[in-house]
Parts: structure tokens; sequence; C-alpha cells
């Protein structure tokens, strides 16, 4: 029997919609299982964690969490590749991808989750998709439910009204970022995804499906709309681009984006850790930034920091990280 694999997912999941287009880019053959009470039973039996994507073969096997997920299936389809011949860009798109996954991800559930027309429009897709054959009645319990439970987590990513207007900057920032350098390719690196692609574009694509977020979709970014929806489906129209053509628009986002607030929140949140504090607090853009550490975006910063020092040419790479402000937060141990 050939490998057949099923997806288990949700539509308001970005890690899931994340997996769903890298498996469609490799036509990797799949089913999309949405996590649904009449599938909780078989959910169960796989995974380790009560969280998607969870990935299952016909033969049994099974994987979670979205960037492992797709580490693993790259070794198994590498045809067409999604990381970029230079081993430079390869790791601007892993940095990128980290980025997606530890800083994106604040904006995605901060608009969603902030104000009552996002609330109520995600509590309500997300109560669809777990039931439904429920009747209209049972969906808005359900949905005011999930939208008190949801509400509650806001800290959890570090948004709360002393953080608003960072979060809220930093989506625009991007927007604005991404704008200018999507304006004459399809994709980040040029012509075809890399990891960096389907990582963002899939926490962009949940707040392009929200209101809130989606009338600014509307006024400051098409071009970053349109490589969103693209990306849900994507397929690969020529080669990735060097550096030389890259850098004028996409260091600018490396700089303000990655360089001025994710890595230097990272690195903060990785010494909070090793000093056992409760609450952490990191100076960006000149405010401070407070929330709770989290042990995850940690493993994933000494990952990001293994992968650095495993590169032995770093000349480009590391001229590239020097002018994004990026390079001192790579080293193996915390400033």
């Amino acid at each position: 029997m050939s490998d057949h694999y099923q997806i288990f997912g949700a539509e308001l999941s970005p890690y899931s919609v994340k997996v769903r287009a890298y498996f469609r880019y490799k036509g990797i053959p799949h089913d999309w299982l949405p996590r649904t009470d009449e599938n909780m039973a078989e959910f169960q039996k796989f995974a380790k964690l009560p969280l998607v994507p969870l990935v299952v073969s016909n033969h049994g096997d099974a994987w979670q969490d979205s960037t492992p997920i797709i580490e693993e299936f790259e070794t198994m389809f590498p045809d067409p590749s999604i990381i970029p011949d230079d081993p430079a860009l390869a790791f601007i798109s892993a940095l990128i991808e980290e980025y997606a996954d530890e800083w994106a991800n604040k904006y995605m559930f901060h608009y969603r989750w902030w104000y009552d027309a996002d609330q109520q429009s995600a509590a309500r897709r997300l109560a669809r998709d777990a039931r439904p054959h429920a009747a209209d009645i049972d969906i808005e319990a359900i949905a005011q439910m999930l939208r008190e439970r949801m509400v509650q987590r806001l800290g959890f990513v570090g948004s709360h009204s002393a953080t608003k207007e960072q979060i809220e900057s930093s989506f625009i920032r991007t927007l604005k970022l991404l704008e200018k350098h999507l304006t004459h390719r399809p994709f980040l690196f040029g012509e075809r995804p890399a990891l960096a692609d389907f990582g963002l574009a899939a926490q962009l694509y949940q707040c392009w499906t929200d209101p809130t977020p989606r009338k600014l979709f509307d006024q400051k970014a098409p071009n970053v709309a349109a490589w969103a929806e693209q990306m849900q489906d994507p397929s690969a129209e020529g080669a990735f681009e060097d550096w030389d053509s890259l850098e004028a628009t996409l260091l600018p986002f490396l700089q303000a984006e990655i360089g001025g607030l994710f890595l230097p929140w990272s690195n903060a949140n990785a010494i909070a850790l090793e000093q056992g504090k409760e609450e952490f607090s990191v100076r960006l853009e000149g405010k401070p930034f407070k929330q709770a550490p989290q042990k995850y975006h940690a493993r994933s910063l000494a990952i990001l920091r293994e992968g650095y020092a495993g590169i032995s040419d770093k000349g480009l790479l590391d001229s590239i990280l020097t002018t994004a402000d990026c390079q001192k937060f790579l080293r193996q141990q915390p400033l």
C-alpha cells in the first residue's frame, strides 16, 4: 500500500493550515480531517499532546508540531525544495519561519481575541468547525464558552493593555514592509515558496480571515493578502532569488521585526527561564514589553542557535544578520 496521510487540523489554526499548504505543495497524498467531536477518539489515539496539527500515516506513524513535521517530510519529499540553495538564505528563511511561529502569532491571536467583532466571528467559526451538525442554538452556547476561554488566554501571548499598541504596530509595519517586498515577486524568496512563506503566510492568512485585521489588509496590503491566499495551495513558478535582488526590500523587514522585536524578546524570554522568573520585561522600541516566560520559545531559540552555529561559511550570513541587528542574539548563550 502506498503511503497516505491524515492531517487532523482546524481551519482557524495557523499551524494546521501551514502543514496542509505544505502537503498540497508537495503533492503528498492526504486527507484533511477537521478535529471534531466525531473524530476525537481517533485523534486521541495518536496525539501525544491535545494540539493540532497531527499527521498520521496509514502505517500508524504520527507526528505533531508544525515545524518538525515539515522538516521530517522535507527529507522524505525533497522536491520541489522549500530550502534555498544558498546556506545564508536557507537560514534567513528558517529565521523568518521562527519569527512567524513565535512572534507573528502574537498579533494573530491578539486581533482575534481583543476586539468584539473578531471574538464573535472566531468563536462561532470554531464552534461550527467542532460541531458541524449542531443546532444553531447549541453553536451559540459553545461559541460563548470558547470566547470566554480564549479571551482569558490573551496574556499567554503577551497581549494586554500595556502591549496592545506594540503588537498592533508590529502587524501594521509587517503589512507595509511585505507589501513592498511582494510587489514584484510571488513569494518571499523569489518564484517558489520557502519555509518562511509557509510559516508567515499561515499567521497572516488567519489575520485576513478576521474582521478587524482584514480591513487593514484592504487598506494597506493587497499584495500581502494575495500572497497569503496563494499560499493556501502554492505552486513553484521558478527559482529562488539571490540576496542581491532580495536585500532592498527584505532587509528592512529583518531589521524592524526580527532584529528590533522578535530576537530581543526571544533572548529575554530565554534569560527569564534560566533565572526562574515568573514574568519578564524587555524594552522593545523604547517601551517595556511584559509577559510570563514560555518554555517552548526558549527551546526553539536554542534550536535556531544550533542551526546558526552549524553553518561553516558565515560570511554572507553574518553580513546580513549584523546589518539587521540579529547576529548578537544568535550566539549559543543568551546575552
